[in-house]
């Protein structure tokens, strides 16, 4: 068991994480039903005020606070528990975001922001809105040179060796988010914050959009690697044996580091202000993050293979009965994997040239999104919230909670299954996203988007209420484990941190060496970005002003 201090740090993030999960999940729920045109607002409260805070909640505090929970847990386990310094400046970090939320969730709320997730220029929230956005990213900034200080620590009392592959995983993790929010950094102090309080009068559309997607799609991968991290350093664990190899984890994590940024203008494809040439570029690389992800599906099922068959399986695929599908941890984890697999090949149709043309600005990217964050990140989280918290609480995971666990990621399943169907075949017919219901004066287009089973918003209004029944069920489990689960007193009933060991004999000492890719990441961003954003700012149109259109 990690140190009381550390395991009190790694709660109040989690419990940030659900908090905004439990209000995000509530605004996702009102979402489906007014684009259904089941339900009314109040007068003070509108649809977009509701998708911005569904969207910032849930894309961005509950998984960050999440992560950071995780790699507090799993940093302390690995490498030993934090010292005094460490862990006063991973709380000054938790304490900094916190702000940063509370201030941009105030803002939202009080109407003063509904500018999506996005939040795209000429769209002009307040500049309070701003500033809480550019704390909470301040503040996991200090959260993040927190670890890189513990993992300094142990780097230099133990010469020569490499690290645990968590605290590996971990640093990889943070060194691709500082460099992606450089981007949204640098907007939002030089563009956003001066025009939202009158300093300036207009913005830069184009660069907004850019260096806020230089960000917006590294973050998916901030996302994605901590599950990553689950399905190499976790499973294994549950399943009894050791990592498939150690050499192959460190250098998919390292590739992501390289291929995860130079990418953003694949978000962009449709807008005019950037030239074929350098959209081809970046799709090119966008392809080639594909690499690490193909890696790691074969590590994983390789691991499965190996170790159903090291169980009694026989036949081709009779491996597959002999995995521990009645371990909630591992069943969640693997249902996660499962559903990433139409969602990666969603993510090849987004970033294709003439394909993106189809899908961009529809529904379909609605569904793309939550059947890849909501599914494989968001239900990898969960299977880690099973063990993670009785593990820093001290109490039991009881059979009661397994059973409730598996109702909870099966409704999760089926929920998610129905909704991000719906909203991919909508998506194919035209519907638009980021807008409240709408039957465009009953057009016959539109008529499709209303009518049947599969295609129509009624099934994805059934999707997101069951979504929303299962994130209740998963809130109760977290309170339960929380605080009122029995505490463990035997040892057989204390719930461990699920580490795998990995063999590290025959892997090449140049992958942790961290200097060597950092600068190959930006010789990369260099190439991708210079050229097209020192044009926008040479050759910029004239600037728009603020609108509000809520």
């Amino acid at each position: 068991m990690i140190a009381a201090q550390d395991r009190k740090l790694a709660l109040a993030n989690i419990a940030v994480a659900y908090t905004a999960f439990l209000i995000g999940t509530l605004c996702g729920l009102l979402q489906v039903f007014i684009r259904n045109d089941a339900i009314q607002l109040p007068a003070w409260l509108d649809y977009y005020q509701i998708l911005t805070a569904h969207g910032v909640l849930l894309a961005l505090i509950f998984t960050t606070f999440f992560i950071f929970g995780f790699f507090a847990t799993g940093m302390s386990k690995s490498l030993g528990d934090f010292g005094p310094k460490v862990r006063l400046t991973s709380w000054l970090g938790f304490w900094v975001t916190v702000i940063g939320t509370v201030l941009a969730t105030a803002m939202i709320v009080s109407g003063e922001a509904s500018v999506l997730y996005t939040f795209y220029a000429p769209l002009k929230a307040s500049g309070w809105y701003y500033v809480g956005l550019a704390l909470f990213v301040v503040g996991t900034w200090i959260s993040s040179f927190a670890l890189v200080g513990h993992y300094m620590v142990w780097r230099k009392n133990n010469k020569d060796q490499l690290s645990p592959l968590f605290a590996f995983m971990t640093i990889t993790t943070i060194i691709m988010w500082l460099i992606a929010c450089l981007g949204v950094v640098a907007t939002v102090l030089f563009q956003y914050i001066p025009w939202a309080f009158g300093w300036v009068d207009t913005i830069n559309v184009e660069l907004s959009r850019s260096l806020f997607w230089y960000f917006g799609h590294p973050l998916v991968y901030f996302w994605l690697l901590p599950a990553y991290m689950a399905w190499y350093v976790i499973v294994p664990k549950l399943l009894g044996t050791t990592v498939f190899s150690d050499s192959l984890a460190r250098l998919s994590f390292v590739l992501f580091i390289l291929f995860s940024i130079p990418v953003g203008f694949h978000h962009q494809l449709t807008e005019p202000g950037i030239s074929n040439f350098w959209k081809f570029l970046q799709v090119v690389l966008t392809f080639m993050v594909i690499i690490p992800s193909l890696m790691t599906a074969f590590s994983m099922f390789a691991t499965f293979e190996t170790v159903g068959r090291k169980n009694g399986g026989k036949g081709l695929f009779g491996w597959f009965t002999k995995l521990p599908w009645k371990d909630v941890r591992f069943t969640s984890i693997f249902i996660a994997m499962a559903f990433f697999i139409p969602g990666g090949a969603g993510g090849i149709i987004n970033a294709s040239f003439q394909l993106n043309e189809v899908v961009h600005n529809t529904l379909w990217i609605v569904g793309h999104f939550h059947i890849t964050v909501g599914t494989p990140v968001a239900m990898t989280f969960m299977g880690l919230t099973f063990w993670l918290v009785p593990y820093l609480t001290g109490r039991k995971f009881t059979k009661s909670m397994q059973k409730l666990g598996f109702v909870q990621i099966i409704t999760w399943s089926i929920g998610m299954l129905l909704m991000s169907t719906a909203q991919h075949v909508l998506g194919l017919l035209g519907a638009p996203r980021r807008t409240a219901f709408s039957s465009y004066n009953n057009h016959a287009s539109t008529l499709d988007w209303f009518d049947g089973i599969i295609s129509s918003h009624v099934t994805m209004a059934i999707g997101g209420s069951i979504l929303f029944l299962s994130a209740m069920l998963l809130i109760y489990i977290v309170v339960m484990t929380m605080f009122l689960s029995p505490k463990a007193v035997k040892e057989k009933d204390m719930v461990e941190f699920p580490m795998a060991e990995s063999g590290k004999a025959s892997t090449p000492k140049f992958l942790e060496n961290w200097w060597i890719w950092i600068g190959i990441a930006f010789a990369l961003i260099f190439i991708a970005y210079a050229i097209p954003l020192s044009d926008m700012i040479q050759h910029s149109p004239p600037g728009s002003e603020g609108l509000k259109t809520w």
